[in-house]
């Protein structure tokens, strides 16, 4: 089986979650400053948001550009992923209105630890269902990057028992990392 049916809907189902986020965002209440100022929590939950879908549907894309075969573990898979970003909605809501309280923080570090599980096994699957001279193992190596990414999301997770500030200062550090090119995956496909 081909990857354009699994990417198109990956597509969909990125820029519905894209979508869902925006239409969260409420303008303000009076139309000083003042108010203004008073959504910035909101907004910038929903920046990080954005930011964190569009390096998975980035890393997404480039995965599968690489991709020659799907079978059903890896449309299973992907589901996996795509219910993982699709919680990200709901949790930005929540800490954008709760930016200082345990249980969101902790909440949105699950979602994106849950992502970045997904993402794992998504990549794993489909090296599996390759052969060995399948480019994308070459590329992803020991996936040094991804495990960092989830150590740090386990660490922010811990951290918001202690200060929320720490942990959404892990957060923020895996989006860096991620914004910073990938290309593993360009050099091997040549």
């Amino acid at each position: 089986m081909k990857t354009s049916r699994l990417e198109a809907f990956s597509d969909g189902v990125m820029a519905i979650i894209i979508t869902i986020m925006v239409l969260e965002l409420s303008a303000p209440e009076g139309t000083d400053f003042q108010s203004l100022l008073a959504k910035a929590p909101v907004f910038i939950s929903y920046v990080a948001s954005f930011i964190y879908v569009g390096i998975y549907w980035n890393n997404h894309h480039h995965l599968f550009q690489i991709t020659q075969k799907v079978n059903g573990k890896t449309l299973w898979a992907n589901l996996h992923l795509l219910f993982w970003l699709s919680l990200i909605p709901f949790t930005t809501a929540w800490i954008g209105d709760n930016y200082e309280a345990k249980l969101p923080i902790i909440s949105y570090g699950v979602v994106l630890l849950g992502n970045a599980i997904a993402y794992f096994i998504l990549q794993s699957v489909i090296i599996k269902s390759h052969d060995d001279a399948f480019p994308l193992k070459k590329a992803i190596g020991t996936d040094g990057k991804g495990k960092i990414s989830i150590i740090f999301y386990c660490l922010g997770i811990g951290l918001a028992f202690i200060n929320t500030w720490l942990s959404i200062a892990c957060y923020v550090i895996v989006a860096i990392m991620w914004l910073i090119p990938d290309t593993r995956i360009e050099r091997n496909i040549s």
